[in-house]
């Protein structure tokens, strides 16, 4: 049985290395733990082997025991069979958001006090504290890297039970920490985009699980303007991957997708960063999680995020029966996405957050409101 009274989630990477370091130089008795999550599928693109080594060495340097757990069978079953069947459907999930409900705070949590700690800690760039018996999520100090966004599903069991030793810390004295230290991660690049997929081409690597459904691409008047190789392939706003050469009669302006009838295997596209076909003032979500355990009012004014690293944008929460909520933005938002995560705060607190179901963009608006009649939004409708 591990001694450690914290143990530190070791992913091999910059920011849990310095994470460890912090525990240890405030004295607190810690051990690491590896989490493989993915599963080497052939590619070469998997870092697993990588990470654990450098998460040895961290550990090596520090003095302290690894553990080492395998959950890739959890990832599967938890975070990426949902990744598929999302985009199936249509929509365009987060899977870092499930990753962490799923994973790292229940499988990692789980493992850590089965060797006898009482807390974990992760190289998260978010805070915690504690007001009337209440566990809150903080913003991270460093806007830039703040990370409260993909942590929203949490609730006071794991925030009780959870450090984040980077949350009143910039990334540039992490590093600077770290290189310190002697850190083999000190100056080892961040991992960024779907963990599972690594470098690899998106669209090659989502051929591999679904199978290419060719259909049309039309403008907003109906118009075919070319052909795609599956809606599920696109997400709203996005610009690259339409091979839509110059059309007669139009501007030379970038496309944008716009929107998507899967029935129809359809895909819909504007010319214009900020065409009125992206722009939506309303959306509804699934039933929201709060991490305090209960919504503030059934009605209340905060800010919130439909993407990470967005600013905050002001708006009307409206607590619905099934649990769901109908958000009103003060000022309309660009390219709002079914299957995104809405994140709610309230100033430096994360209250908590849904996945978007649906909003009243022009090509959503049917399905948007027949929604808010039926009052329960539908998770796979598109």
């Amino acid at each position: 049985m591990s001694q450690a009274r914290t143990i530190v989630g070791l992913s091999g990477g910059v920011d849990s290395s310095v994470a460890a370091l912090l525990l240890q130089r405030a004295g607190e008795p810690i051990a690491g733990l590896f989490m493989q999550n993915w599963a080497d599928d052939g590619s070469g693109e998997c870092r697993a082997e990588e990470d654990r080594r450098d998460a040895v060495s961290v550990a090596g340097k520090l003095g302290i025991p690894i553990h080492f757990r395998d959950f890739s069978q959890q990832y599967w079953d938890g975070v990426f069979q949902h990744f598929l069947d999302e985009y199936a459907a249509g929509r365009t999930p987060n899977p870092d958001v499930l990753c962490n409900r799923e994973v790292k705070f229940k499988h990692f949590l789980d493992a850590a006090q089965a060797l006898g700690a009482r807390f974990i800690a992760t190289g998260h760039y978010a805070r915690t504290d504690c007001v009337d018996g209440r566990h809150r999520l903080l913003r991270g100090v460093d806007r830039s890297k703040d990370q409260s966004y993909f942590l929203h599903q949490l609730g006071q069991k794991q925030l009780a039970a959870t450090r984040f030793p980077l949350g009143e810390l910039p990334k540039t004295q992490v590093r600077q920490i770290a290189a310190e230290a002697g850190f083999i991660t000190a100056a080892k690049k961040d991992s960024t985009g779907i963990c599972f997929i690594g470098e690899r081409d998106f669209r090659s690597f989502l051929a591999q699980y679904l199978p290419m459904q060719p259909g049309e691409v039309h403008d907003v008047d109906g118009a075919v303007l070319t052909q795609h190789d599956g809606v599920f392939f696109h997400t709203i706003g996005q610009r690259g991957g339409l091979a839509i050469g110059g059309v007669k009669g139009r501007p030379a302006l970038p496309w944008y997708v716009v929107g998507k009838d899967v029935a129809r295997n359809i895909l819909f596209v504007d010319q214009g960063v900020d065409s009125p076909w992206l722009m939506s003032q309303k959306l509804l979500s699934e039933p929201a999680h709060w991490i305090s355990g209960a919504a503030p009012a059934r009605e209340f004014r905060c800010s919130a995020q439909t993407r990470y690293r967005q600013p905050d944008q002001d708006c009307t929460v409206q607590l619905r029966d099934d649990g769901s909520l109908l958000v009103t933005f003060d000022q309309p938002q660009r390219a709002v996405t079914p299957g995104q995560s809405l994140v709610l705060y309230l100033g430096e607190e994360c209250l908590g957050g849904a996945v978007i179901a649906a909003c009243d963009a022009p090509l959503e608006r049917d399905r948007f409101d027949t929604l808010l009649l039926q009052g329960k939004p539908s998770a796979h409708e598109c």
